[in-house]
């Protein structure tokens, strides 16, 4: 089953269901929005699902999707928060500021909270204020949960996964160095989130959903070329139920919380990179110096994720940088 969230004028938008082929949709009389049916998910989602079986069986009429007018599926959020579960990511950013990878890059995962209060749908531009502040995409996958308890473990954390995304976790990295030198993680190095259009429920994946990992390439198209298409799945060192299990260790998160995998990376060269840092990096490792600069006013960059069958399961993240 595929989720979006219209934008009507209203800042949490109206909850719609999508035909499998992202073409159309209808508006549910069940719940008004994507966060109250996460509230009552277990009650809701049969009857969800049943419309997008109609629709897509021709037996409901449906309006045109058109992504333009679409929010993000959440425009906001309880909480945002982010790992980093591709250990080739780490080791590769890390260099570029000279930074060396925690003693227990392999044991505990890496995580931060991110501003949620914002959520950028997915063809919203990037506004940036300033382009010394290095203006970066990083193309991911993150998990939407239901209400998950304090101590849930990785074998339990696949019931309270209710629906998955990819997104563009936007970042300015030459803010980075400054604030994780005062030892207080990251803040104005992090701007407002894009995700993708469509949020689609586990099954939808198939048996590309394994284990907590989404076996398939996400691909970034940068300034019209392809700039990478790694594979999401095999280099995930921890999986999202690892993810969940850590971040509950302490506390619960309620229904509507998002969880994300980090920058998608493989160590294959020859997959290409999901970031502009990491190509720095093989630049300046290479040749001894930087030459693919951030992001500036008129590049473009889209994100997408296709089934084995060439299908396009979330929609296209298509954006472009502005001056803010």
């Amino acid at each position: 089953m595929k989720l979006a969230t219209l934008n009507n004028g209203t800042r949490d938008g109206r909850l719609i269901v999508v035909s499998s082929n992202n073409e159309l949709y209808a508006e549910p009389d069940l719940v008004p929005t994507m966060q109250s049916a996460l509230d009552r998910w277990d009650e809701v989602e049969p009857r969800l699902r049943k419309i997008a079986e109609e629709l897509d069986n021709g037996e409901r009429e449906g309006k045109k999707v058109d992504v333009t007018k679409l929010h993000a599926p959440l425009p906001r959020a309880y909480e945002w928060i982010d790992g980093s579960a591709y250990i080739n990511h780490i080791v590769l950013v890390r260099k570029a500021r000279d930074a060396e990878p925690p003693e227990t890059l392999e044991t505990d995962p890496l995580v931060y909270q991110g501003g949620s209060g914002v959520l950028l749908g997915a063809t919203h531009d990037i506004e940036v204020p300033n382009v010394e502040w290095g203006c970066d995409f990083e193309a991911e996958i993150a998990v939407i949960l239901g209400d998950t308890p304090r101590g849930t473990t990785a074998k339990e954390a696949a019931e309270h996964v209710k629906l998955v995304v990819i997104l563009n976790d936007v970042t300015f990295r030459n803010l980075i160095p400054g604030e994780l030198a005062k030892s207080f993680g990251f803040f104005q190095s992090k701007p407002a989130t894009a995700f993708c259009p469509f949020a689609v429920t586990p099954d939808v994946l198939g048996d590309a959903w394994k284990d907590g990992r989404l076996h398939l390439p996400l691909k970034s198209v940068y300034n019209g070329e392809v700039f990478g298409e790694p594979d999401a799945g095999p280099e995930m060192h921890f999986s999202f139920f690892d993810l969940i299990e850590h971040v509950c260790k302490t506390r619960a998160f309620t229904a509507g919380t998002i969880l994300g995998s980090g920058t998608i990376s493989n160590e294959d060269r020859s997959k290409g990179s999901s970031c502009l840092a990491e190509k720095r990096m093989i630049e300046k490792i290479d040749t001894g110096e930087f030459k693919t600069p951030f992001m500036s006013p008129g590049d473009t960059v889209q994100i997408e994720m296709k089934d084995e069958e060439g299908n396009n399961i979330f929609g296209t993240i298509d954006q472009k940088v502005v001056k803010a």
